[in-house]
C-alpha cells in the first residue's frame, strides 16, 4: 500500500472516528447512569445510606430522559447530505425597507456563525435594499457538516421591533424567508441536468404522441359528426318528402271529395 493510499485511508478513518465518537460517548454515559441508578437502588435498602441514595437517585432520574433522547437522536438515520456544503438564500418578505434590513441582519448572523465554525462563505448574488440590508442575497457556505447544521433554518423568520426607519417609535412586524439547500458537485449537477433533459425529452415525446392521438380522435369525431349530420339531413329530406307526398295525397283526396259533393248537390 502506497503513501497516498495510506493517507487517504487515514483521512477516511479519521472522519469515521469523528462521526462515531459522539455516539459512543453518549451511549457509554447512558449505560454508566443506569448502572449508578441500580447501585443506588441497592443502597436504598441500607437505613444509614437510604436518604443520601434517594437524593442521588432522584437527580439521576431527572437527567435520564434527556440522556435517552440525546442517544436516540444520535442513533437516528443521518441525512445523505448531512456533511455537504450548502447554498444559503435570504429573501426579504413583508415589511418593506425594514424587511430588507432584517434580511441583512440574518445574513450577517449566519456569516459570523460560519466564521466561528471555520466555514467559508462565498457570495453568489445580492440585491441591496433602498434603506440598507438586502432584498435578496445568495451565498455558498463551504465546510464539513454545513447542511446538517443549517438545514433547520429554512422557513419564514419574523421580527417585531422599532426599526431605524421609524420616526414615531412604532413597532413594526417584518419577515424574511431563508432557504438552505445542499450544494451539489459538478458530477451530480451533470447527472441532474442529464436526467432533466431526459425527462423533458420524454415529456415532449409523450406530448407529441398525445397530440397526434388527439388529432386522430378529433378527425374521427369530425368524420362521425359529418356522417351523422349527413344521415340526419338524409333522414330529414326523406321525412320531408314523405310528408309532402302524404299532404299531396290528402289534398287530392280532399279535392276529389269536394268534386263528388258538388256533383251530388247538382
Amino acid at each position: 500500500m502506497g503513501a497516498a493510499s495510506d493517507g487517504a485511508e487515514i483521512v477516511r478513518l479519521s472522519k469515521e472516528h469523528a462521526e462515531m465518537k459522539p455516539v459512543a460517548d453518549a451511549v457509554m454515559a447512558l449505560a454508566k447512569t443506569r448502572a449508578e441508578m441500580a447501585d443506588l437502588e441497592a443502597m436504598a435498602a441500607d437505613p444509614e445510606m437510604a436518604e443520601m441514595a434517594a437524593e442521588e437517585l432522584q437527580t439521576l432520574k431527572e437527567t435520564l430522559p434527556d440522556m435517552e433522547r440525546e442517544v436516540a437522536l444520535l442513533l437516528a438515520p443521518r441525512d445523505a447530505d448531512e456533511n455537504a456544503s450548502a447554498v444559503l438564500e435570504v429573501r426579504a418578505g413583508t415589511g418593506g425597507d425594514e424587511a430588507a434590513l432584517f434580511a441583512g441582519d440574518l445574513f450577517r448572523m449566519y456569516s459570523r456563525y460560519a466564521a466561528n465554525r471555520g466555514w467559508k462563505v462565498e457570495l453568489d448574488s445580492a440585491t441591496e435594499g433602498d434603506a440598507g440590508g438586502y432584498k435578496e442575497i445568495i451565498a455558498t457556505v463551504t465546510g464539513d457538516g454545513v447542511f446538517g447544521r443549517l438545514k433547520f433554518e429554512s422557513g419564514v423568520h419574523r421580527v417585531q421591533r422599532v426599526p431605524s426607519t421609524e420616526a414615531q417609535g412604532r413597532i413594526h412586524t417584518s419577515a424574511a424567508t431563508v432557504a438552505v439547500l445542499p450544494a451539489r458537485t459538478s458530477s451530480t449537477a451533470e447527472a441532474f441536468s442529464s436526467a432533466s433533459r431526459g425527462a423533458s425529452s420524454r415529456a415532449t415525446s409523450r406530448s407529441t404522441s398525445g397530440s397526434r392521438a388527439f388529432s386522430a380522435r378529433s378527425s374521427s369525431a369530425a368524420i362521425s359528426a359529418i356522417s351523422g349530420s349527413e344521415a340526419m339531413a338524409s333522414r330529414s329530406a326523406i321525412s320531408t318528402r314523405a310528408r309532402a307526398r302524404a299532404w299531396t295525397a290528402s289534398a287530392t283526396g280532399f279535392s276529389s271529395a269536394c268534386s263528388f259533393d258538388r256533383r251530388t248537390i247538382s
